[in-house]
């Protein structure tokens, strides 16, 4: 066999691979988007609130979030022990930062009071008040419902003494198909819980016997 034939059968399917490439064009990559939660600061009208505590310092943190929820995608649930890693929808700040971010904002709201702080915060920093939030669930379907399942628990004065500690099992269902409805709907959920500890605060700070708060 002559080389130039060699060298022309060697050629002919890198043309082909070529043209076909070609006629395909340039690949479009689905674009990653990103989501973040919001608070009752973000909303038009804010609500009224659940105390006037102007002068109550209140610590809001660790929070701490379940092993299968701490990840830059959103999980979502597929099936009863099935989730989905939404890799083209992703949280904007960790979930943890975001989480503990609403949760101080709309206590700040509900009880009046700008005295509030996110962990961790300097050593010299007076606590009135200090809240943690144990996440297990935080989960949803676009189309189904949202589920936010925790411990809470408020410690008293710098941290030192534990008040009261309760379980919050909350579903909210999704009205849109979509994760950014599934995510507004994760604020709200997010508030719900946010109303719980600040009447919980208010009636810590009027002196009610911890057994008796729900």
């Amino acid at each position: 066999m002559r080389p130039s034939r060699l060298k022309l059968i060697i050629l002919m399917p890198c043309a082909l691979l070529f043209l076909l490439l070609g006629c395909l064009g340039p690949t479009k990559s689905r674009p990653t988007r990103f989501y973040v939660l919001t608070s009752l600061n973000s909303a038009k009208t804010r609500p009224a609130p659940v105390a006037n505590l102007k002068n109550v310092a209140i610590g809001v943190g660790p929070v701490r979030i379940s092993g299968k929820l701490d990840r830059p995608q959103i999980v979502t649930a597929t099936g009863e022990n099935e989730i989905r890693l939404s890799e083209f929808a992703q949280w904007g700040d960790p979930l943890g930062a975001g989480f503990a971010r609403v949760l101080a904002e709309n206590l700040s709201v509900l009880l009046n009071t700008t005295n509030v702080a996110i962990f961790p915060w300097l050593q010299a920093t007076r606590t009135d008040y200090q809240v943690t939030v144990d996440v297990t669930d935080f989960i949803g379907t676009p189309g189904g419902d949202v589920l936010l399942r925790a411990w809470w628990t408020i410690f008293g004065e710098n941290g030192r003494t534990e008040l009261l500690k309760r379980y919050a099992n909350l579903a909210e269902p999704v009205t849109g198909d979509d994760i950014a409805a599934m995510v507004k709907v994760q604020s709200h959920a997010v508030e719900m819980l946010s109303r719980q500890i600040a009447e919980a605060i208010k009636a810590l700070t009027a002196g009610d016997n911890p057994a008796t708060i729900k």
